[in-house]
């Protein structure tokens, strides 16, 4: 997609699109593109021979109020380095216990993914090391859609999260 493409796009295609369906699609573009320029650029670069570059510049970008938010998650080294530093810590902390226990939850959500309003009412008896080919975690308060509350669910424990957990049980 190149400049010339994202003009026909915009001017022809959408322009009687309502304003906030034209700010919300270039947006979108915005934030795809500059996620590929932070993250891919010198693989584009080195597969296809081309620098990749947003479409909509600057100047050509619709008018609106709202922010393109890129978050980006961190890729699977910066995971370990982080967790690998972290683990580190926990012989020279202070407070051992809950420096431990905020570790494991940590790491339980970046193996597993339970969101932190789950992870910090998970019970003991929530993991259930006998269900399935992988033990299984049941998470009882999950997160709800469009105001239908809290819906349970069972997450496999993969990534190794059944050895986080056997650590934090058995040893802390």
């Amino acid at each position: 997609m190149e400049p010339p493409d994202a003009d026909a796009y915009f001017g022809k295609v959408l322009r009687a699109s309502p304003s906030g369906t034209r700010l919300g699609r270039s947006q979108a573009l915005t934030t795809h593109f500059l996620f590929l320029e932070l993250r891919h650029k010198v693989e584009i670069h080195r597969m296809t021979g081309r620098v990749i570059e947003c479409p909509i510049d600057e100047m050509n970008r619709p008018r609106g109020s709202k922010d393109a938010a890129l978050r980006i998650p961190p890729s699977g080294p910066e995971v370990k380095t982080l967790f690998a530093g972290w683990g580190g810590e926990l012989a020279t902390c202070r407070k051992f216990a809950p420096t431990a226990r905020n570790y494991t939850a940590s790491k339980l959500m970046s193996q597993v993914g339970p969101r932190v309003s789950e992870a910090y009412k998970l019970d003991l008896a929530d993991i259930k090391w006998d269900l399935g080919r992988f033990d299984k975690l049941h998470v009882r308060h999950g997160k709800g859609a469009r105001g239908s509350g809290p819906r349970e669910r069972t997450v496999p424990l993969i990534n190794g999260a059944d050895r986080t957990l056997r650590w934090f049980i058995e040893d802390v």
